[in-house]
């Protein structure tokens, strides 16, 4: 029996060209690109040619893209390394020169993120970071309103996915930046004769003026992070247009292998007036004096691991090529034919949603029915437990899910369903149909003669 999958968005299979790419590192061209010798540079060109297709696919600067093992990674770096990059800042007291308060960063992200976004979110708020849930409307939208009220002097980043993985809803990206662009601008500067100090600097007397801190907290903050995941499939992710500071993208869920993720991280020194000096703090022996650019100044992270250093000294560790190649050979195909197919893919969609309907008149659409992924359709059928309801489609052949995949054997509701404030039982008994490239028609018709018997 030929299985019908329709769970995309938690897993894509190798596209046959991906793997024809991959196939040369994972044998002959096996060298680790960090050495000096003929095998070590054909590895390195490979990870070069790599990162210039996914920069040129997102319109980032060559050292803006940073390559991990997964959006999950991907995902504390940006939350973990923007965090440690202000971690020992301390303000000083202007009605007492002697004494210094430390700075609580708070950090703004939404109730329907990915797990690895919530969850790091939390493990960083019981280290004393604030963290603001902002709420989303029934349709799976950020309310605005509630996120400008959020945003505040020691706010840092802001992370909200581009499109959510269970409903498919689709955030106004740019509208959110633009947002965030006001409130920096808006921020009452730093006076002259204000100092600020990083407790890491022992050598360091009285504080710094116009130093790195005092030039990027003002300027350069918050900075705003997009999980654009499940959008890179279907939506142009280029950064600028959106207004983002840093992006995660994945590679298994573009028809790459599993294994490989990256990271898009801004250059800070575009954010920082030509006319400005700023302090590296890692100088100590010259920490009273004001320097070049560091290196670190230039980055909106600092890394969650150490060691050599490799992806510019963001990401240690050495590059998984193969997984790599594959990811960029993936981005590069899904650019030439993400228009057509996502016309082509929303159409079948629409197509599954109207048979839906007609056969079971109760079903309930969950999310906005715009405003969402072409691929996308998470709906809830009443009276009926999604749980079982996947036990008995995957015995019929169909494979389908309940939500993220990352949660899938949980027996807690969709926190994103209740996010949208749906009951528990609506969050129990509703299902995501995901299309791709292989869906058809005819396993369509085949689904909807499956589910009439059910």
């Amino acid at each position: 029996m030929n299985r019908i999958y329709l769970d995309y968005a938690s897993a894509t299979p190798l596209d046959p060209r991906v793997a024809s790419a991959m196939e040369p590192y994972l044998r002959a061209k096996f060298g680790n690109p960090s050495s000096l010798h003929r095998e070590g540079q054909e590895a390195m060109a490979a990870l070069d040619k790599s990162r210039e297709t996914v920069m040129n696919l997102i319109g980032a600067k060559f050292n803006e893209v940073i390559f991990t093992s997964s959006a999950t990674e991907a995902n504390n770096l940006a939350l973990r390394g923007t965090v440690k990059q202000i971690k020992n800042l301390k303000i000083k007291n202007q009605n007492d020169k002697s004494k210094f308060k430390d700075f609580k960063p708070r950090i703004i992200v939404s109730a329907i993120e990915h797990e690895s976004i919530l969850e790091t979110a939390a493990d960083l708020e019981r280290d004393g970071v604030e963290v603001v849930r902002v709420p989303v409307d029934r349709r799976g939208l950020v309310d605005l309103e509630k996120f400008k009220k959020a945003l505040n002097e020691n706010t840092i980043l802001v992370s909200i996915m581009y499109a959510n993985n269970e409903t498919g809803v689709v955030q106004n990206i740019s509208e959110i930046s633009k947002i965030i662009r006001n409130f920096r601008n808006s921020k009452s500067q730093i006076p002259n004769n204000k100092q600020i100090s990083n407790s890491n600097d022992k050598n360091q007397k009285n504080g710094l003026r116009f130093g790195a801190w005092d030039l990027v907290i003002n300027k350069g903050y918050p900075l705003f992070h997009t999980d654009a995941v499940q959008a890179f499939q279907y939506l142009d992710c280029n950064v600028d247009a959106l207004g983002v500071d840093l992006m995660t993208l994945s590679s298994q869920k573009i028809y790459g292998p599993k294994g490989a993720g990256a990271l898009y991280v801004r250059n800070l020194k575009s954010q920082i007036p030509n006319n400005k000096q700023i302090s590296n703090s890692n100088n100590k022996k010259n920490s009273n004096l004001d320097l070049e650019l560091g290196a670190w100044d230039l980055s909106s992270v600092k890394p969650m691991m150490t060691g050599g250093g490799q992806e510019f000294e963001l990401r240690s560790g050495t590059e998984n090529i193969p997984a790599i190649v594959g990811f960029a050979k993936a981005a590069e195909l899904l650019s030439n034919s993400r228009e057509l197919e996502s016309r082509r893919v929303g159409k079948l969609r629409d197509y599954l949603w109207a048979k839906i309907k007609k056969s079971v008149p109760a079903v309930r659409l969950n999310g906005d029915a715009a405003k969402r992924l072409p691929n996308n359709l998470n709906v809830y059928f009443p009276g009926t437990s999604a749980e079982e309801m996947l036990i008995r489609l995957d015995m019929d052949g169909v494979a389908i899910s309940a939500g993220s995949a990352c949660a899938a054997r949980s027996l807690e509701p969709s926190h994103v369903l209740m996010a949208m404030g749906f009951n528990e039982e609506r969050a129990k008994g509703s299902v995501r149909f995901t299309l791709g490239r292989s869906t058809t028609k005819i396993e369509i018709d085949k689904l909807i003669k499956i589910l009439r018997r059910r």
